[in-house]
């Protein structure tokens, strides 16, 4: 199979208008990854599945990734005049990444027997702005995983078929993967609180009036 660099070159070549960088997964594998812009996103997935020298027809896997607001640290070098004399110190720069939610499918190839192709796309926020497009009319096989990840990420995927929640119910309130989710403490679902569980729901509890003692 071609290399990710390869890819890539055919990718623009085919695509002008598409963004895409090869990225490292912080893993001790390394596996590097095609991060793709959400607006070419459907037309280069179209692409790894009908090149002729790629073939990738088979998505094995769909998973999400939360990445809240981070706080990046640069130290650079400035020089500065300290008591009449240019020295160089240190400077601290401090910024803040803004978050992201993050959907990351592994390609295969079934007809040439090759892969994987990991493919990230990415929304511009965690807030207002979640969108991404679907790829399950690409590989059927995402339809549910991409469920998976609208539900539990709030990832909502334009032009699925049927986006819906598929472990949560309707009513449920918020994303229970994401790194800042905050489980409540009284489930209204569990008809029969046990363990901590029940020592939390305990709280929530109406109070009982105490019963008068007559004499």
């Amino acid at each position: 199979m071609e290399t990710l660099e390869q890819i890539k070159a055919r990718i623009e070549a085919a695509l002008p208008s598409a963004k895409i960088d090869i990225v490292a997964n912080e893993c001790p594998a390394g596996e590097r990854s095609l991060l793709v812009d959400a607006a070419n996103g459907f037309l280069i997935a179209k692409f790894l599945r009908d090149d002729a020298q790629l073939k990738l027809d088979y998505c094995s896997n769909v998973t999400g990734v939360d990445w809240p607001d981070k706080e990046l640290t640069e130290k650079t070098r400035v020089k500065q005049v300290v008591d009449g004399v240019e020295k160089e110190v240190e400077e601290v720069n401090k910024t803040i990444r803004p978050g992201y939610l993050e959907v990351v499918y592994h390609l295969y190839s079934m007809a040439l027997k090759h892969g994987p192709v990991v493919l990230r796309l990415r929304t511009e926020n965690r807030a207002d702005q979640t969108h991404l497009p679907s790829l399950t009319p690409l590989w059927r096989g995402a339809e549910f995983q991409e469920r998976e990840v609208y539900d539990l990420y709030g990832v909502i995927f334009d032009g699925h078929p049927d986006l819906r929640r598929i472990l949560m119910w309707d009513e449920f309130v918020g994303f229970p993967m994401r790194r800042d989710y905050i489980a409540p403490d009284d489930f209204e679902y569990e008809p029969t609180p046990h363990d901590e569980v029940l020592v939390e729901a305990k709280k929530h509890y109406p109070v009982e009036p105490k019963a008068e003692v007559k004499v």
